[in-house]
């Protein structure tokens, strides 16, 4: 049985659970700091959330978001970062996991639901399309 542990800046069960999520996060963020959990922190101090979804303790999925007030959306339920172990790809712990935030999201009376992904992850785009998701912008960036 799964079950989601939900944390915000500050929590002491992050001591617990992210040595447990590392290498869960690294499967999409390769090129997270060795310092882990140092990073994780700064990201939950600036606004952030974290959930994991675990089954006794393993866990199978996560997401960070971020809920915040714009321009384009109003107020909108944004998705870091949303990882499945790639060692149970048809456990559903992906789709439970989205379906935990959109479920936050109402809750807390967002207007939408948003991400961005890489355009390499054609699988992931596959399963965001299954959830209902559409492609509404492009994004943009430039290393500094």
């Amino acid at each position: 049985m799964a079950d989601i542990v939900h944390f915000r800046a500050g929590d002491p069960a992050l001591a617990v659970w992210l040595p447990r999520c590392e290498s869960l996060h690294r499967q999409l963020r390769t090129d997270l700091p060795t310092e882990y959990a140092d990073q994780i922190a700064k990201i939950l101090a600036g606004g952030a959330e974290l959930a994991i979804l675990h089954e006794d303790a393993v866990p199978r999925a996560l997401v960070m978001f971020r809920c915040y007030l714009n321009t384009f959306d109003g107020y909108r339920f944004y998705i870091d970062d949303l990882v499945a172990d790639s060692a149970s790809p048809t456990g559903g712990h992906g789709k439970a996991m989205f379906e935990w935030c959109e479920a936050q999201a109402r809750s807390r009376g967002c207007a939408y639901m948003a991400l961005s992904s890489g355009v390499q992850r054609e699988r992931a785009h596959r399963f965001y399309f299954r959830q209902g998701m559409s492609i509404s912008t492009f994004g943009f960036r430039k290393k500094l």
